[in-house]
């Protein structure tokens, strides 16, 4: 209790020097890469600072903290209480265990972003900046059928992430697109789709079952790109020549480079892009400088502000594609 109660004391010190001093101070709380998506999280939150630390030299400071798990992650909340942080920018490795300590934080004054996954306890007021996840499942689904329509394909497989609101968003929105062409059959059954994970693992071993149950593919959407590395090794060791399409999702660097190459069965991806993380940054800069607003922290409840999704392609790959990204 006593070295709660000093760790509060300390950080209500430093948080009033660093205003004292006119430098604001940003926590940046981001988990370790587990996959290439939260890898491109870490990339992209440290090239963020690293550019608006150049930019806003003398007015703002960063401390990033890429913890293993969420126990980590909570004592590296705790820690960056501690340097003196004011405003704080989280993507949560869980919701449920971090949330308390995002709530401590709040109560104490520090303005919070959360990023991508929001909070358990939705009575308090802070940002949740996320991608547009049922946009992604919307354009994935429009751009599937209308390509599927226009070459003649008819049969097609589905692979979603785990059983968590953002995965039933993203197929939802995918299926009441795919499901507006009467041509189109889903192979395992209307609606139905097996669960990759988000692992290349497990998008090798479901794509393998799948070409072993069915003789004739043309499609396979697999929402994630990562997944799709595995579902391509599938297609590549089985040999088989009937898929036309493996469309995945979030906009990979591999993925754009692969549109980019012109690959045949790679033509498109959609954006859930970790560069959102840079986002959260950026605003909670804007709002320790005055450029946004931060009654957000007041509120009852948290203020949505949503990245819209887009269908990636030939047309457009130049725009999005980063090669330094480790994403």
């Amino acid at each position: 209790m006593k070295k709660a109660v000093l760790a509060f004391l300390c950080a209500l010190f430093l948080g009033s020097f660093a205003f004292a001093s006119g430098v604001a101070k940003i926590g940046v709380a981001v988990p370790t890469a587990d996959h290439g998506w939260t890898g491109g999280i870490g990339w992209w939150a440290d090239h963020a600072v690293k550019e608006l630390e150049s930019k806003y030299a003398g007015k703002v400071e960063f401390r990033v903290v890429h913890s293993a798990n969420a126990t980590a992650q909570v004592a590296d909340v705790e820690n960056l209480g501690s340097w003196g942080m004011q405003y704080l920018v989280i993507l949560p490795h869980e919701s449920a265990p971090l949330t308390p300590i995002v709530k401590q934080f709040h109560d104490q004054g520090v303005k919070c972003i959360v990023v991508d996954r929001g909070l358990t306890d939705t009575g308090f007021g802070y940002v949740n900046l996320a991608g547009d996840n049922p946009g992604l499942g919307r354009e994935s689904g429009k751009w599937l059928a209308a390509t599927m329509k226009a070459e003649g394909l008819t049969d097609y497989v589905v692979m979603g992430g785990m059983p968590v609101v953002i995965d039933t968003e993203r197929m939802d929105a995918f299926f009441a697109e795919m499901d507006k062409e009467a041509s189109l059959k889903d192979l395992e059954g209307k609606g139905k789709y097996q669960f990759a994970n988000w692992s290349t693992q497990d998008g090798l071993k479901i794509m393998e079952t799948f070409l072993q149950k069915f003789p004739k593919i043309d499609a396979v959407f697999c929402q994630d790109d990562d997944v799709l590395t595995g579902v391509l090794q599938a297609i590549k060791e089985s040999g088989r020549k009937d898929i036309k399409i493996a469309l995945g999702g979030a906009g990979s660097k591999v993925v754009m480079e692969m549109i980019k190459a012109n690959d045949p069965l790679v033509r498109a991806t959609t954006l859930y892009h970790p560069s959102m993380i840079s986002d959260g940054i950026q605003y909670a800069v804007d709002v320790a400088l005055g450029a946004k607003s931060d009654s957000f922290h007041t509120a009852k409840e948290p203020v949505s502000v949503v990245i819209p999704s887009a269908l990636i392609d030939k047309s457009n790959v130049d725009k999005y594609y980063n090669p330094d990204s480790s994403f």
